[in-house]
């Protein structure tokens, strides 16, 4: 169910347009979500049954970067009678929502699409598509780069006479935690620019504010990886970048639109 489209005239105004929207029922609107909602339900659900029967294969990619960084004598443990059936299954459901993600953001833009101008459209969906991109390089970031670092700072510092014997519901938690941490941080530009094209913040105030963006930066770096430095900057570093980044790509579009928007001679 979508918004009903009808022939308007040329001369129509965007508050006219508006009213159309208006027209439509809260009811309706409420159906039509949960439809969309439904459908990313099922999806995720497809997809998790099918990988629920690689569930073991699964656990063992993603712990590998540990199994190989610990000593001959130790191994991963299971300190509940549960863990060795639930980890696997809780990694599968977790790997079906981030297959899922195009599809989920997919579903989103449907709800949303209806509502929005054509020039709203223009921007909204190449957003749309480098969030899903900066999503998945933060998420890959996190795992083949950011872990192994983090993993090696831990067990090197482990006293001499301690064995490192990692609980897999405990490894999954943080392996799942620095994946979203990453993931969405490399949303940095997306966020940047739709500030900007909102004009919720200009791009000239967000230059003035660069150093307290980058103090700020490293102050969530902090907050939000695991307790070690080597992690922090691994953080901090690409979330300055991605700042830039996005500032830099909101000065080519407010370019261009400036110039689209001057009157030919």
């Amino acid at each position: 169910m979508g918004l009903i489209k009808r022939k308007k005239p040329q001369k129509e105004t965007a508050k006219e347009e508006d009213q159309l929207l208006d027209d439509m029922p809260l009811t309706e609107h409420l159906i039509e979500l949960r439809s969309h909602l439904i459908k990313i339900l099922i999806c995720v659900g497809i997809i998790f049954l099918v990988l629920a029967g690689f569930s073991r294969e699964l656990y063992d990619f993603v712990a590998h970067p540990l199994v190989e960084l610990l000593p001959a004598n130790s191994t991963m443990i299971a300190t509940d009678i549960t863990s060795n059936f639930m980890a696997p299954l809780r990694l599968s459901l977790f790997a079906a929502a981030f297959i899922s993600m195009p599809y989920i953001l997919y579903q989103v833009w449907s709800f949303v699409a209806p509502g929005l101008y054509k020039h709203e459209k223009r921007i909204a969906i190449p957003i749309l598509l480098s969030s899903i991109i900066l999503f998945y390089v933060g998420v890959a970031f996190s795992y083949f780069v950011v872990l192994k670092g983090a993993l090696k700072f831990f067990i090197a510092f482990s006293p001499d006479n301690v064995l490192p014997m990692t609980d897999i519901e405990s490894y999954l938690s943080f392996v799942t935690k620095l994946c979203m941490i990453f993931g969405i941080t490399f949303e940095i530009p997306v966020l940047v620019l739709i500030l900007v094209l909102t004009g919720i913040i200009s791009i000239a105030s967000l230059q003035d504010k660069r150093r307290y963006v980058i103090v700020a930066c490293f102050a969530a770096a902090g907050v939000m990886s695991p307790p070690d430095v080597p992690t922090m900057f691994m953080l901090a570093i690409p979330m300055i970048l991605l700042f830039e980044l996005g500032l830099l790509m909101a000065r080519l579009l407010v370019k261009q639109k400036q110039v689209s928007d001057t009157p030919s001679a």
